[in-house]
């Protein structure tokens, strides 16, 4: 398994073999190399308010892209701010944003929102992605089912990666297993979004595990209804 060394204070990261790399690792370029890479559409699901938006930030090697909106009253309505009494924006869209890994893996991180309301939207941005990484919160880990459920309907494999927050209630990882009714096989890491370091591990951890599960159907002649595609060059 590839492992990402990064710190918050070192965007970029150091130069060496498992850290997130690329032309445009902490400079905000938008470019891609010229060399063939392979690119890859990912998921990263969760409830409202676990940390999607600050995930894609702290690990994005481009200027990320958000649509976060201001909350209002009228959204206090249908958005639960049980345990997120801070928030104060929420994802209206998407967040989008880039991360090149060693190997020439391209990575294209889509954040989807996390409200019941925007299911439709959560469905077309799926389309063509290879797999989802799974925010959770210890406070409201109930909050997660909906989402894994829409993810398991659209036939994505995925991994789980429960985010820290200052007062969350740490559980043993097999007690979140336990309780998140996880397959097994299904990857399950603890992560601060905000650290560059943990938030690539807990992709990589993602990745490692399609890339397996892609293996093992082709082993098997099963044809994936998504594969990473490589990139296309003039």
């Amino acid at each position: 398994m590839v492992s990402a060394h990064s710190s918050p204070s070192d965007p970029g990261g150091p130069d060496g073999p498992g850290a997130p790399s690329g032309p445009a690792s902490g400079n905000g370029s938008i470019y891609l190399d010229d060399k063939p890479q392979t690119l890859v559409k990912l998921l990263v699901a969760g409830p409202f308010g676990v940390g999607k938006t600050t995930f894609i930030r702290s690990l994005s090697e481009t200027q990320p892209l958000h649509t976060e909106e201001v909350m209002t009253q009228t959204g206090a309505l249908v958005d639960d701010l049980a345990g997120v009494r801070d928030k104060t924006t929420t994802t209206v869209a998407i967040d989008f944003g880039r991360l090149t890994l060693p190997g020439d893996l391209v990575l294209y991180m889509f954040g989807t929102p996390g409200q019941r309301r925007f299911r439709p939207l959560w469905q077309d941005i799926a389309r063509g992605a290879l797999g989802a990484l799974v925010l959770a919160d210890t406070r409201r880990l109930a909050d997660s089912f909906e989402v894994m459920d829409m993810i398991e309907e659209a036939g994505l494999r995925y991994a789980v990666a429960v985010n820290s927050f200052p007062d969350s209630p740490a559980h043993h990882p097999e007690t979140l297993r336990d309780h998140l009714d996880l397959h097994p096989d299904t990857p399950l890491v603890m992560c601060d979004a905000r650290d560059r370091e943990q938030s690539a591990d807990a992709l990589i951890a993602l990745v490692g595990h399609v890339l397996e599960v892609l293996d093992r159907q082709q082993e098997a002649g099963i044809v994936p209804q998504y594969q990473p595609q490589p990139q296309e060059t003039a």
